[in-house]
C-alpha cells in the first residue's frame, strides 16, 4: 500500500515536472512592463521635441530586452518630461528605478566623485 502511494507520488510529480514551462525571468517582466509604459507615453505625448539622440538609445535600450548599458540621457526639456513620465510609469508597475536606463556622462573636465 505504501508503494503503491509512493509510487503514485513519484508519478504525479514527474507529471507536473514536465508539464510545467519555464515562465519569462524577472528581468524579462520588467521590460514587458517597462516597454508598455514607454508605448503608451508616447502614443500619449508624440516624439515632438524629442532629440534624436535620446530616442534612438532608448530604442537600443528597448530593442536589447532591457540589457543594454544605462546611456539614455535626456537633454532637452520633453527628453526630461519623457524621462520623468517614464520613470513614474516604470515605478508604478513594479519595476526599481535602477531598473531604468537613464544615465548621463560627466561633464567633459568634471572631477569623479567617490
Amino acid at each position: 500500500m505504501i508503494r503503491v502511494a509512493l509510487a503514485a507520488g513519484f508519478a504525479l510529480a514527474a507529471t507536473a515536472t514536465v508539464a510545467q514551462e519555464p515562465g519569462p525571468s524577472w528581468r524579462e517582466v520588467k521590460c514587458e512592463r517597462y516597454r508598455a509604459v514607454s508605448a503608451e507615453a508616447l502614443a500619449r505625448t508624440g516624439r515632438q521635441g524629442l532629440t534624436d539622440e535620446f530616442l534612438a538609445r532608448h530604442d537600443a535600450f528597448l530593442r536589447s530586452g532591457c540589457t543594454a548599458k544605462a546611456d539614455v540621457c535626456p537633454r532637452s526639456a520633453r527628453d526630461f518630461a519623457l524621462a520623468d513620465i517614464l520613470t513614474i510609469g516604470a515605478m508604478n508597475a513594479g519595476t526599481a528605478s535602477t531598473f531604468l536606463p537613464f544615465a548621463c556622462p560627466p561633464p567633459a573636465g568634471a572631477h569623479p566623485t567617490s
